[in-house]
């Protein structure tokens, strides 16, 4: 298990090198997505997470789930503000007042639900930020690792 949604960009090394099985972040979140009927996400995380195919390329190849992301400008400010304050436990309400704009961008282009894919951004947005529903990454992951746990374990 990789705890963090930015790193999950090597986790096809790391499950090429290994048997252990490894429980992928965005499978699980997937997996959730799929069940609450949804089908376009908007998708808040690092630039790597955002820009990279290794999260939202594998959200729309192996789940055909549509992923948005914001415009460069979005994408900078909700960069930033993970490494630059949430990174560091700084919680401004000026920076939740961006994340609510840009997730109401998201909205406003077609995302049903908006994916929470940084550990560090639930300590900054909450439902009350979003008029859809939230997928908190960090939950699911941890959930779903609890829950595989105790069946291997019966």
């Amino acid at each position: 298990m990789l705890c963090t949604n930015t790193m999950h960009k090597v986790a096809d090394h790391i499950t090429a090198a290994t048997r252990i099985p490894l429980l992928h972040i965005a499978d699980a979140t997937a997996q959730r997505i799929r069940q609450a009927g949804v089908k376009r996400v908007g998708l808040l995380a690092t630039a790597f997470t955002m820009e990279q195919e290794f999260y939202k390329g594998r959200l729309e190849q192996q789940y055909d789930i549509e992923v948005l992301v914001p415009d460069a400008t979005g994408r900078k400010t909700v960069h930033d503000i993970i490494y630059q304050e949430l990174c560091l436990g700084v919680i401004r309400e000026e920076s939740r007042a961006q994340y609510r704009d840009i997730i109401a961008q998201l909205v406003a282009q077609g995302a049903e639900a908006i994916i929470l894919g940084c550990t560090e951004i639930t300590l900054l947005v909450k439902a009350e930020d979003a008029a859809v529903p939230l997928f908190d990454t960090t939950l699911i992951h941890a959930q779903d690792a609890a829950k595989l746990a105790l069946v291997r374990n019966n």
